[in-house]
């Protein structure tokens, strides 16, 4: 029979894991991450937890004649922010998900 796990170390490494989750979800709401498109005609600023906070387009982008041209390139630019938001959690949280199976020795927990 495995031994019993000892409950105080175990909280302690719940607590931990708390505080340290705490402080990966304030890094992300303080982070800042671009998305371009157009060769950086367009610029999407984003959140690391991916919402949208500003938006600039470079003047020789607007042609009143192909307004199309300039929404696809807007939904680019959000699209890559998005990722880029996605990779920076993913980067900052990932280590801490990972180390939820190991902390109580069952996988996936």
């Amino acid at each position: 029979m495995p031994p019993q796990p000892n409950m105080q170390q175990l909280m302690k490494q719940a607590q931990k894991m708390q505080r340290d989750l705490m402080a990966a979800q304030e890094e992300l709401a303080t982070a800042t991450v671009e998305g371009t498109a157009g060769g950086g005609l367009v610029k999407a600023l984003m959140s690391g937890a991916g919402e949208l906070t500003a938006l600039t387009i470079d003047p020789s982008a607007v042609d009143p004649d192909d307004i199309e041209t300039l929404q696809d390139l807007v939904v680019a630019a959000v699209r890559d922010g998005k990722r880029a938001a996605d990779e920076l959690t993913a980067a900052t949280m990932g280590p801490l998900a990972g180390g939820m199976g190991g902390m109580l020795g069952i996988p996936g927990v």
